[in-house]
């Protein structure tokens, strides 16, 4: 998975939590994949009162020309990012569903299922 790149497809799956969002371009030619890591200054989230302020805005920005969006993940950076998407790309459509830790593949499959692109 490259570090970053902008997508290019229509549809895009993002599993994300506090430290990273794995980014899924789906779509009928294939599917490409990028992360975004959070800044830290400590590999332990409590003891790190610090938070990227700018993880949100990078992945909304690895996002590129995407129109329609799954966000996945465990724990309420995907709600924060959700709101986030709403209120800074409004006419980007978002959905977003709980899941703990899928594989790529099983990432990949929840997003061609979310589209219809099976």
């Amino acid at each position: 998975m490259t570090k970053r790149k902008v997508q290019t497809q229509a549809h895009a799956v993002i599993w994300i939590d506090h430290s990273v969002a794995k980014i899924f371009s789906v779509g009928l030619t294939g599917v490409s994949a990028s992360a975004v890591r959070a800044h830290s200054l400590s590999p332990h989230r409590k003891a790190n009162t610090e938070v990227d302020s700018t993880f949100l805005a990078r992945v909304s920005d690895a996002l590129g020309n995407c129109t329609d969006l799954l966000i996945i993940g465990p724990g309420i950076e995907k709600t924060k990012l959700e709101h986030f998407l709403k209120t800074n790309r409004p006419t980007l459509t978002v959905h977003a569903e709980s899941s703990d830790h899928p594989t790529e593949r099983e990432i990949v499959a929840l997003g061609r299922k979310r589209f219809h692109l099976d």
